[in-house]
């Protein structure tokens, strides 16, 4: 009797041997399959535990680091963007050099509502740019039409005027609109 005790009480350790063992290994699967997934997703080479966390935390901080950017992105470019609702007076502006005048501009502006007073906001901000118009055709009748050739003045001209470049222009239009519209309201 005593050698069947010794069996049973053997046979129930085996048991509680392979029930520990098959708890360890159930505990280690889900974790190794988790491993496995973020290796695939962090795309990283490492085999080891500690390697693959590594690399994945490597990866997050990049993807919060290019987050970052792409919301910087968005701020620039919406801060750029402007709605209707911003500007009351939605305009197009087109300025150009012109091909057969290496010192003269095309500069096109034209808005459907009637802007009282911008022409002279704009004739300022030629003479300020030191530019001569030689052509131009304006109606400011119900809406606000601007078509001028403009050539860098001859009294004017030194080296720094010689650098004028139709985004020069451009940003001084855009500027005489602003102002215009900060006395117009």
């Amino acid at each position: 009797m005593h050698q069947q005790e010794r069996r049973e009480s053997q046979r129930e350790r085996e048991r509680e041997i392979e029930a520990m063992v098959s708890k360890q290994v159930q505990k280690r699967d889900p974790i190794y399959k988790k491993l496995q997934s973020l290796r695939s997703i962090s795309n990283s080479p490492a085999h080891s535990k500690s390697s693959i966390i590594l690399d994945a935390v490597t990866y997050i901080q990049e993807l919060k680091r290019k987050v970052e950017e792409m919301n910087q992105e968005i701020v620039a470019a919406r801060a750029q963007v402007s709605t209707p609702a911003q500007n009351p007076f939605p305009m197009q502006l087109k300025v150009e050099p012109r091909e057969e005048d290496q010192a003269g501009f095309q500069i096109k502006m034209f808005t459907e509502k009637s802007c009282s007073g911008l022409l002279v906001f704009v004739l300022e901000a030629f003479e300020e740019l030191g530019l001569d118009v030689h052509q131009a055709r304006v109606s400011c009748s119900n809406n606000f039409l601007l078509e001028a050739v403009a050539t860098i003045n001859n009294d004017d001209q030194n080296g720094e005027d010689h650098n004028k470049d139709a985004e020069v222009v451009r940003k001084a239009m855009l500027q005489a609109i602003q102002s215009w519209s900060e006395v117009s309201q």
